[in-house]
């Protein structure tokens, strides 16, 4: 499985993206971000969660996540994260931040 992250906006407008291949992380991250990427039925959610009125500063998020089969891409506004899907997106962020 591979994804890809992307944050952009924010008060500051900085730009945040990483790649992961669930392979080449170490054990227990590649389990919990499969859990993750499970726990929040990625390939079930819409192609894009948009807020109506965009708020200035805030974070947009797209994520691609490329399995065996199927393919998905999300794009959401950081006002309408769905629930199940924020832990993933908070686990993302804090990954890309520290690499």
């Amino acid at each position: 499985m591979k994804i890809s992250f992307e944050r952009s906006g924010g008060f500051a407008g900085m730009h945040l993206a990483v790649k992961f291949e669930l392979g080449s992380l170490g054990g227990a991250d590649a389990g919990r971000l499969r859990q993750l990427v499970s726990d929040a039925g990625f390939f079930d959610l819409p192609a894009q969660v948009l807020s109506k009125e965009r708020q200035p500063d805030r974070f947009s998020y797209r994520l691609t996540v490329t399995g065996k089969e199927r393919s998905h891409t999300v794009e959401v506004d950081e006002e309408v994260v769905p629930g199940q899907l924020a832990p993933l997106i908070d686990w993302l962020t804090r990954m890309a931040a520290s690499r």
